[in-house]
């Protein structure tokens, strides 16, 4: 795995050591679920966004689940659900927001609009919790940011899964790899 990768991916023992995981700790112990080749770190990439993208919460449980199931590599996989944050949650589902009201071509009024930013304001005002908040948030939003959101998560996963396949790089060079050592067997005579 490069370098500037791993330093970001939690380990092998960060997630067994996750409480909410402890009883699939056996399971998650298969090394192949760690192993970092193309296809796992591509599938791992797709997994990740799509759930980062498609659920506000346990993001991280739902695609180490995936991964599990996939046989992609866990580490990644809940990495890349990181892609919602704190940071980039208000423009990323404002923009789900927005790409679902243009495809249910569903202009939002400006009462409606106006809900959702009291709402979305309201997430940070709360004693209770930012999840309480989300909630409010999610039904003042409705059916264009669940919309917005499932298309956003489906071009990421693609597109993840793409962009590791098109920017792998093998670590042998390519003659190398394409050539192999002939036995004095296989010669013709």
């Amino acid at each position: 795995m490069p370098p500037f990768l791993a330093r970001w991916m939690p380990t092998r023992e960060q997630l067994l050591a996750i409480r909410w995981l402890a009883p699939f700790a056996r399971y998650l112990s298969d090394d192949r679920l760690w192993h970092a080749d193309r296809q796992s770190v591509a599938k791992a990439v797709s997994i990740g966004l799509f759930f980062g993208l498609m659920i506000p919460f346990a993001q991280f449980l739902f695609a180490i689940a995936t991964a599990f199931a996939m046989r992609a590599n866990v580490a990644i996989s809940a990495g890349c659900t990181l892609i919602t944050n704190p940071f980039t949650f208000p423009p990323i589902y404002w923009a789900a927001y927005e790409l679902g009201s243009f495809v249910l071509d569903r202009p939002g009024s400006d009462r409606e609009v106006q809900n959702i930013e009291q709402s979305a304001e309201k997430i940070g005002e709360l004693a209770t919790g930012w999840l309480e908040g989300f909630w409010i948030w999610l039904g003042a939003a409705g059916m264009p940011l669940v919309t917005g959101l499932f298309i956003m998560a489906c071009t990421g996963a693609i597109v993840g899964y793409l962009a590791v396949h098109l920017l792998w790089r093998d670590s042998k060079p390519h003659s190398e790899a394409h050539s192999e050592p002939h036995s004095k067997h296989d010669s013709p005579r």
